[in-house]
């Protein structure tokens, strides 16, 4: 078992493309069952774009392939990428 705290600061490694996508700031939880829903990982460049939105990407957590002690692997396909943005 790990905590969520522990996800924080992990860096987030798309494992179709090999592209960082950068490290998780925060994680979505469901109300209903606690479980973690999403994770939060801010885009990495325009600082406007963090400040006004859609400066993150909201990985669901079904995406996830394994979390490791430093890596979380995610399996997204371009449409997928489109999505989040």
């Amino acid at each position: 078992m790990f905590r969520g705290y522990n996800l924080r600061q992990k860096e987030v490694v798309n494992i179709n493309t090999a592209q960082r996508l950068g490290y998780i700031s925060d994680v979505e939880i469901s109300e209903k069952t606690g479980s973690i829903e999403a994770v939060i990982v801010p885009r990495r460049g325009c600082i406007l774009r963090r400040l006004f939105g859609g400066g993150e990407f909201i990985i669901p957590w079904s995406a996830i392939e394994a979390v490791g002690e430093d890596l979380v692997l995610v399996r997204l396909f371009n449409e997928d990428i489109e999505k989040l943005t």
